[in-house]
């Protein structure tokens, strides 16, 4: 195949409108090419009076090898596309023990699925619920106040990505087709096919809970199992000190062999009890911050042009600035037309996240903007001293508003004063909310380099710091605060049979990374199954 870069459409282009602009590149005539397929699309809108539609594209034909030379482009080449090879167990092998995965979000989803198509009929276990009755319980704890602990944003099927935007973009270099592996899968389990092309692909929070249960479906029908509001508390092991079985819900026992650990970023008793148990463990960098909400029809305007076209898309960003300390301040986990939600799993403690649904089309355009903090800052002594910090600044939250999400404008966050009213922008969120004095949360050197970065960003997009933009927090679930150790060649723990995966054993940082490492952790455990048994 041929693959085209960077082509260049003043509009939307069609398949035709492609055909032509190809068949004008490689020197030939149109009815030459066959097979053309869209490999990316994205939005180039630094000159306003100009925006263009960027496309790479696949195109087949006769002769590539010539029409290529004779384009004489670095922007067209031959491709060979990497297809995803699914690791198969070899049938002597078939009598293994069932493999046990802790968590059902991205990593363990994904994880679950490629052991069960390896013929290993995995058992998962999710401490919250299905993502049914998950939804309800988070929409009663978002009107209510009343959260349960067990089964919440953080926690239940789907892991926290179901109640966000669903960014599927990633930084992890792919040389075996996982990346793609993931986007086909979700598309065949309901997202739209536009992930397969877009450049920043999202899926919506409200499609999420579609594609979890199409996939939840097809695991079962390939010989795993889910089991629901079954939480890890224990393990058993052998005499060898190997594992034997997991212990759930504190009592009963499934006999195992390999446990992957799929844990989310807010696992905290679980990372307790894994420090006792002996599984090494490491303080690993964060990111604290707020939310930011400003009126989507501003950033569009800001992006696009103030005579945008309103059938653009609702525009995200990505902002990063140099505070004058030398931290880095940056925009993180940005929802177009989205929500802030109230994203808390403990009891007294409050932390915010963002979502939006496929359309993103609420009025609000919001973003965490934080700094990185190291385990230096926190004064890290033992493993989960990051989670100690952590649960000290949602602790202040939680008291800013009284157990609300915490407002307040940008101009009165700048001068450490409570609000008493809103300005131009209103809350677009999920949850009960009211005033609160976030400077009296967070660290002060955040503060001020949260103010010192609006203040950098509004020169590349106007408005951002306007006084009326809406401050909201805490955002300190931006990652896990620790890292699980592993051996990178066989993916194993300190304790044989013990695989931490994903997200929140440190070594994922979104709904892709995270699939990705599952699809690698069992790569690793089927190429041991084939060479030990």
């Amino acid at each position: 195949m041929i693959k085209i870069n960077q082509i260049r459409m003043a509009s939307e282009a069609s398949p035709k409108d492609l055909y032509k602009k190809a068949a004008k590149l490689l020197k030939t005539k149109e009815d030459a090419l066959s097979k053309l397929t869209i490999v990316k699309k994205s939005i180039d809108a630094r000159r306003k009076n100009q925006i263009l539609y960027i496309y790479s594209i696949l195109v087949s034909a006769n002769d590539e090898e010539r029409l290529v030379k004779r384009a004489n482009s670095k922007d067209v080449m031959i491709f060979k596309p990497k297809k995803y090879r699914q690791p198969k167990i070899m049938s002597e092998n078939a009598e293994i023990k069932r493999p046990v995965i802790v968590g059902f979000g991205p990593a363990g989803m994904f994880a679950a699925l490629s052991l069960a198509n390896a013929g290993a009929k995995p058992i998962v276990i999710e401490r919250g619920s299905d993502v049914d009755a998950r939804t309800e319980k988070v929409e009663h704890f978002w009107k209510t106040g009343e959260l349960d602990t067990e089964c919440n944003v953080q926690f239940g099927e789907g892991g926290a990505g179901t109640f966000s935007d669903g960014k599927l973009n990633t930084l992890v270099h792919d040389d075996f087709g996982r990346n793609y592996y993931v986007l086909e899968k979700f598309v065949q389990f309901g997202a739209d096919n536009a992930i397969l092309t877009d450049a920043k692909p999202h899926i919506g929070s409200d499609v999420l809970k579609t594609v979890v249960k199409n996939l939840r479906k097809e695991l079962i029908e390939l010989g795993g199992e889910v089991r629901f509001d079954t939480k890890l508390t224990g393990f058993e092991f052998g005499d060898d000190g190997n594992l034997k079985a997991v212990v759930i819900n504190d009592g009963e026992k499934i006999e195992t062999d390999r446990c992957l650990l799929c844990l989310g970023h807010s696992a905290r008793d679980t990372f307790e009890m894994l420090e006792k148990t002996g599984i090494g463990m490491q303080p690993k960098a964060f990111a604290v911050g707020v939310r930011v909400e400003h009126p989507q029809e501003m950033i569009n305007r800001s992006q696009y042009g103030e005579e945008y076209d309103e059938n653009l898309p609702a525009s995200p960003y990505k902002v990063t600035a140099k505070a004058s300390d030398g931290r880095g301040v940056y925009s993180f986990c940005m929802c177009p037309g989205g929500y802030v939600v109230n994203a808390s799993s403990e009891e007294g403690l409050l932390a915010t996240n963002g979502m939006s649904e496929h359309k993103r089309d609420a009025a609000n355009a919001n973003s965490a903007i934080i700094v990185t903090i190291s385990p230096e800052d926190y004064g890290a002594s033992s493993p989960l001293d990051g989670v100690k910090f952590q649960r000290e600044l949602e602790k202040k939250a939680f008291a800013a508003a009284g157990g609300k999400l915490p407002y307040q404008r940008f101009e009165d966050f700048e001068n450490s004063r409570m609000s008493t009213g809103f300005g131009k922008v209103k809350p677009s969120c999920r949850g009960e909310y009211d005033f609160g004095n976030l400077r009296e949360v967070l660290p002060e050197f955040i503060s001020k380099d949260i103010v010192e970065g609006m203040h950098c960003f509004a020169e590349r997009l106007k408005g951002f710091d306007d006084p009326d933009a809406l401050l909201s927090g805490v955002e300190s679930r931006t990652s896990s605060p620790v890292r699980i150790n592993r051996d990178e060649n066989t993916g194993l723990s300190n304790v044989d049979g013990i695989y931490p995966v994903g997200e929140g054993a440190g070594y994922a940082g979104g709904i892709m990374s995270a699939a990705m490492d599952g699809l690698k952790a069992v790569e690793k455990i089927v190429r041991s199954i084939n060479q030990n048994g």
